[in-house]
């Protein structure tokens, strides 16, 4: 590669997010209008700066729509799940259920926030957490822009070693760790380390968001003791089967949880009626119904998200069914492209292949019509409800798709046209050893412009691994800082605040949702960065 890394390439490979982040913050624009206009800086200084060819942005742009309609097809199948719920009036049904369970509110919307996505993240991924828990957190009177903020922290923390550690596995075959290695399990231990704070963090901000003081005491024991289990568990197990250290400990929290609510200091009804988060005008209407407008129970209303548990577990874990299943896969083929500086796009046969029985979508569409047809069995959903359930679902789907496109093909061209390369070189270039403190930043960054923990390891893995080596520093610390930046950078990923914004119906306030998450998010990465760049001088 032979591309200049000055400063005006830098400042030109970051235009366009500085473009994004302007127009969603600043002037609180939606994900949509804002997305076009990076998408045009991207073209303009990719052409000109970078001296890519029309045929490499065709390509690339092609690159980003096959990309995005894969997670498209996770928007469509999370929303028709809930709309399935929705029509059958499940949701009142697991508010006044859960309610019982569990009558201390900060319990009841750690758990249906934090808990249950942090289980989903454990074995699914790819933004489902978001997509399911805004929902849910609507229908325990979350207000809908919490509804999408709080999943988004809380299914952050498992993103590296969730989705049975596929971001891992990632990162380790791109930075050339050798698994077994004894720099294998000492990148795994950093990471770990590094995300059991983060996972600290998460529910410390839930009971901030919640009652700020009030509510930190009130729940610090059962923050204390989730993270005890999911990140402690998760370092432990991350030394053992680096697979399922994030999926056990969550599904260990998610029975505790439950338990939590028998225990003395959370069984007695408690709630705070000036919390910021939450929409007492719905909980007020909901608690005036005396009667269930249903004879559903909770365990019926369950029904579609236990079959999403028990077929992800079932198709992902068991070897023979996940082997057969996974050989159906296509993908699209593409020819190499380089620009003028000679930054060349391999050539492949199969480009990000789906597997389509083994994918998330998948999962999430037979959950919902197994639901749709137990549900319908049962009166639940009355006449007309399935076309009703069809058609919501389509159109919550459209207005995020445009959105979705622009942001993948602007993160594909800024890669294939080598700007991507460049903002991470300069970083590491300029700074020296100083660059260990924004080292997470870049995989931060990397999550922030694909989408995905694993895409952002992909991206930049081997290039940490070579300036950890170039500096002569502890590479297992900068991978492990990478990926855990990569995992609190999943809250920040447009592409997962848009799936949480259609389910909670507020599409157009990405801008409102990113500026909450981004104060919460920048901290805890700063403090990962001085803890390496601190760790390099013992």
């Amino acid at each position: 590669m032979n591309i200049p890394v000055n400063f005006t390439m830098w400042i030109l490979a970051f235009l366009p997010i500085i473009a994004l982040l302007v127009l969603m913050i600043k002037f609180n624009w939606g994900a949509t209008e804002a997305a076009a206009v990076g998408l045009i800086i991207t073209i303009i200084t990719g052409m000109t700066a970078y001296k890519a060819d029309i045929r490499l942005i065709a390509s690339e742009s092609a690159k980003g729509i096959w990309n995005a309609l894969v997670i498209l097809l996770i928007v469509w199948t999370a929303i028709l799940l809930y709309q399935v719920g929705e029509e059958a009036n499940a949701f009142q049904v697991i508010r006044n259920g859960m309610k019982k369970l569990l009558p201390n509110e900060l319990l009841l919307v750690m758990a249906l926030g934090w808990i249950f996505e942090s289980f989903l993240q454990g074995i699914t991924g790819f933004g489902v957490p978001v997509a399911v828990g805004a929902p849910l957190l609507i229908g325990v009177g979350v207000s809908p822009l919490w509804a999408v903020i709080i999943p988004l922290i809380s299914q952050a923390w498992g993103n590296t070693f969730g989705t049975l550690a596929a971001a891992w596995d990632s990162l380790a075959m791109t930075a050339g760790l050798t698994t077994g290695s004894g720099d294998y399990w000492k990148t795994a231990l950093w990471a770990a380390v590094f995300l059991l704070f983060w996972d600290a963090i998460t529910g410390l901000v839930i009971c901030w968001f919640y009652g700020k003081g009030k509510a930190i005491k009130k729940g610090l024991v059962a923050v204390t003791i989730l993270t005890v289990i999911q990140g402690g568990g998760e370092l432990v197990l991350s030394q053992i089967n680096t697979t399922l250290s994030c999926f056990i400990p969550s599904a260990i929290s998610l029975v505790v949880i439950l338990l939590m609510g028998r225990m003395k200091m959370y069984r007695d009804e408690w709630s705070l009626a000036d919390s910021p988060i939450m929409d007492r005008k719905f909980t007020e209407a909901a608690d005036a119904e005396e009667t269930e407008t249903t004879d559903m129970t909770l365990v019926q209303a369950f029904v579609p998200y236990f079959l999403l548990s028990a077929l992800t577990l079932i198709v992902l874990l068991v070897k023979p069914i996940n082997n057969f299943l996974g050989q159906f896969s296509f993908g699209l083929a593409f020819p190499e492209t380089s620009t003028g500086y000679g930054y060349v796009n391999a050539a492949t046969d199969c480009f990000s292949p789906i597997a389509p029985f083994t994918h998330a979508s998948m999962f999430l569409f037979v959950s919902a019509i197994i639901g749709l047809v137990y549900y319908k069995g049962h009166g639940w959903i009355k006449e007309g409800g399935v076309k009703r359930i069809f058609v919501k679902s389509v159109s919550m789907t459209m207005p995020s798709g445009i959105a979705v496109i622009g942001l993948v093909i602007m993160s594909k061209l800024m890669s294939g046209t080598g700007q991507t390369v460049v903002l991470a070189e300069g970083i590491a270039n300029v700074l020296g050893k100083a660059y260990l403190i924004l080292a997470p930043f870049v995989g931060l960054l990397g999550t922030f412009m694909t989408g995905s923990n694993m895409s952002s390891n992909i991206l930049f893995g081997d290039f940490q691994m070579t300036t950890a080596t170039l500096l002569k520093v502890s590479a297992p610390a900068v991978l492990g800082a990478q990926t855990a930046g990569a995992s609190i950078g999943a809250a920040t990923s447009a592409s997962k605040i848009i799936l949480g914004t259609t389910t909670a119906n507020i599409l157009g306030r990405e801008g409102e949702v990113l500026k909450k998450v981004l104060v919460v998010a920048i901290p805890p990465t700063i403090i990962i960065g001085l803890v390496v760049f601190v760790f390099t001088f013992i």
